[in-house]
């Protein structure tokens, strides 16, 4: 009997530890329901401090993962979501004053972001968009990063961060598609780069070592030449002397600072219709392969999911900005 008695012991200290965690969930739970639910139709539900109907898309704060997501509309039930908030107790006043807490932070925020036209600011702290207008509204368009594809006319070793073709041959820089998925309506469009996180830090760190360009020259626009199913970005050579020249359509443009760290690229001259992309300029090393693909085309259809300006209402309810 006296050999079991540890055992017995371990066992009702087991016992009591999870009758403790049981009793700590409704907490858990009330926690939770200070915070708002975005439901969705398939049962589910995001935790957000704050949301906003922005088109056929829903940007809403995250509370769980504290960061601005995206969503279509049409995923969320929006009767259920209504109901869930009207039958919600009230809440306590120190839940009430985290909330007002969370509403100040994301105003400061926000209000570190340019305004790119009235009622239309730039929705997240970093990312290139690119500001259009179609049908006499201004819209603005996320432009994500497309990578280069180098077609060196010579046998050997291609490495993507190198672009350094054998002397006296030429090397192609090019991307795949004849047109981008971005086509902007206007000649001018302004474009609002802050690139804080490069998409492959390893290269970027190499490149880091390097004499960098002035930022009025970092970034340039290209026209890029469409052949077939590709999309040329400018040629490579290096003579014979060992020094590296590069052929590129380059648009003349002006490069404004912004606060909080964004840059502001706007053509000096109408830009013609066809493709275009933005490319940072690496100093000697000529430019990175990863670039911004945009088209010109006043006769395009519509983009998808764009980010329009936003129109404040007291008469017509909407589930947005919830306090």
């Amino acid at each position: 009997m006296k050999l079991n008695m540890p055992s017995n012991f371990h066992l009702r200290q087991a016992v009591l530890l999870l009758l403790g965690l049981l009793l700590a969930i409704p907490a858990l739970a009330q926690q939770q329901d200070t915070v708002h639910r975005l439901i969705l139709k398939d049962g589910s539900y995001q935790l957000v401090t704050k949301y906003e109907v922005k088109g056929d898309r829903v940007h809403y704060y995250s509370s769980e993962r504290e960061d601005w997501e995206d969503l279509p509309s049409s995923l969320v039930d929006w009767p259920a979501t209504e109901k869930y908030e009207q039958g919600r107790t009230t809440e306590a006043p120190e839940a009430v004053q985290l909330d007002k807490e969370l509403d100040h932070e994301n105003e400061l925020a926000e209000a570190k972001l340019p305004q790119v036209a009235p009622g239309l600011s730039i929705p997240e702290d970093s990312g290139v968009f690119l500001l259009d207008n179609f049908e006499s509204q201004p819209q603005l368009l996320e432009l994500h990063p497309a990578e280069g594809d180098v077609d060196q006319q010579a046998k050997g070793n291609i490495f993507r961060d190198a672009i350094t073709p054998i002397a006296g041959l030429k090397a192609v820089i090019q991307i795949d598609g004849s047109h981008a998925a971005i086509q902007a309506h206007v000649d001018v469009p302004s474009i609002y780069l802050n690139i804080d996180a490069p998409p492959d830090p390893v290269e970027q760190a190499k490149h880091s070592q390097q004499p960098q360009p002035p930022i009025s020259d970092r970034y340039q626009i290209i026209r890029v030449e469409i052949k077939g199913n590709k999309r040329i970005l400018g040629n490579l050579k290096r003579q014979v002397g060992g020094k590296l020249t590069q052929e590129q359509h380059l648009m003349k443009s002006t490069t404004t600072q912004l606060a909080g760290g964004w840059l502001k690229l706007t053509p000096s001259d109408s830009l013609a219709p066809g493709e275009y992309a933005v490319v940072e300029m690496m100093g000697k090393e000529g430019m990175n392969l990863y670039v911004y693909d945009f088209g010109v085309n006043p006769k395009a259809p519509a983009n998808p999911n764009p980010w329009k300006p936003e129109i404040k209402s007291s008469s017509t309810p909407k589930p947005t900005n919830l306090q």
